[in-house]
């Protein structure tokens, strides 16, 4: 069976799934494949600070409404440096905000809005393969359902995450790509607990980084820097707690709410950047073309401006004939890609203990956050990169 369609998509993530609905509102045809099935999908853990552009973003696909009823609006952020707390103002130093709101929440969104217009998501597709991709219709072939399939399309968007077969399907000797791994990892926790601040409290301590997030007024999500190689079964739940006590400064529990665990996940860090985001027809987007370690919470919001850049190019290129937005696609996105690779990298090196593996780069870190909480000028660098720079 072959399919045809203007822009074949594979990956039904946010940002395959973004595209995919801002195009349909603007009348462009597109089908969407996934290898998983959508409960899979729908139920991955992920980020939940949006910047303005991203919430714009999901206004254009159709898929705000229940962001916009459910989702906190924050103005500002805690930091705490050896149990000493601090917060930095967004909102004076910015005149901007941030919005809290799930990724998994924002991926059921948009399926959900995808569905309802009856746009064509195809879940559990296997064994993708992309053919002819220099040509002016290049082929995607899968198997569905024990079946052999295939769409035809005048372009391919890779939003298939940092292990997808898009950017995998670029030859080695033609791809430039560019890596950091650090020498630590995240234990993430989501527990039924309330947050123990309004806001996201951020902290710096001898023992490690800690991370207390949120994704609504009940539920919590906390982070601890761990080694990466960290046994997950020798975190309980009375240590864990203990530990994020600690770290925040609050180390008789006198604002940290406990509850049941559900959910318990180790998450490497690192940066990486493939430059090569256009190689023929195939355009990649999101984690597929760039992973930030989660500190400077860019991840999801990168995603989103690639969409934004991505959909304007392809709906140029159907409302003239052009091709130069295609052209400079990869130009335009890698500009605040990288921008956004300095700022998630500044933060991870501020505010995590390198302690004896890098003595000179912890020494630098805790010298970096001292300027920053005694500077104003320092404070508005950092709120406007965490708000988010224009697209």
């Amino acid at each position: 069976m072959v399919e045809r369609t203007q822009v074949a998509i594979v990956g039904a993530g946010p940002a395959g799934l973004l595209l995919a609905e801002v195009l349909r509102r603007e009348g462009i045809e597109s089908i969407v494949l996934e290898r998983r099935d959508r409960a899979h999908v729908e139920g991955r853990i992920r980020a939940g600070v949006l910047e303005t552009g991203t919430v714009e973003m999901m206004r254009r696909a159709g898929a705000a409404e229940r962001l916009e009823r459910e989702a906190l609006i924050h103005e500002g952020i805690e930091i705490a440096v050896d149990g000493a707390r601090r917060r930095i103002d967004f909102r004076e130093l910015t005149g901007a905000s941030v919005t809290v709101y799930g990724q998994t929440e924002a991926t059921k969104d948009l399926g959900e809005r995808r569905a309802a217009a009856g746009g064509r998501t195809i879940y559990e597709a296997l064994d993708v393969v992309l053919h002819d991709i220099h040509s002016k219709r290049p082929r995607v072939r899968f198997l569905h359902q024990g079946e052999r399939a295939e769409i035809e399309a005048d372009f391919v968007a890779g939003c298939d995450g940092f292990h997808g077969v898009c950017r995998a399907s670029i030859p080695d000797d033609r791809m430039r790509a560019y890596e950091r791994v650090y020498p630590f990892a995240w234990l993430g926790v989501m527990a039924d607990a309330p947050p123990p601040a309004e806001e996201l409290i951020y902290a710096r301590h001898d023992r490690g980084f800690a991370l207390c997030s949120m994704r609504s007024r009940s539920r919590s999500r906390h982070y601890l820097q761990v080694s990466p190689t960290e046994d997950l079964e020798a975190w309980s739940a009375d240590r864990i707690w203990s530990e994020i006590a600690l770290r925040i400064g609050d180390p008789r529990g006198e604002t940290l709410k406990t509850g049941p665990l559900i959910e318990k996940s180790l998450t490497p860090m690192r940066s990486f950047v493939c430059e090569t985001m256009r190689w023929g027809r195939l355009f990649l987007a999101g984690d597929a073309a760039h992973i930030v370690p989660p500190t400077g919470a860019k991840g999801l919001n990168l995603a989103a401006s690639d969409v934004h850049y991505l959909s304007q190019a392809i709906l140029a290129f159907y409302r003239t004939g052009s091709a130069s937005e295609l052209d400079a696609y990869p130009e335009r996105a890698l500009a605040r890609i990288w921008k956004a690779q300095r700022f998630s990298w500044w933060m991870t090196t501020m505010l995590h203990n390198f302690g004896a593996l890098d003595a000179f780069q912890d020494k630098l870190g805790r010298a970096e956050l001292g300027y920053v909480l005694s500077s104003r000028a320092a404070q508005t660098a950092l709120a406007e990169n965490y708000v988010g720079l224009p697209y």
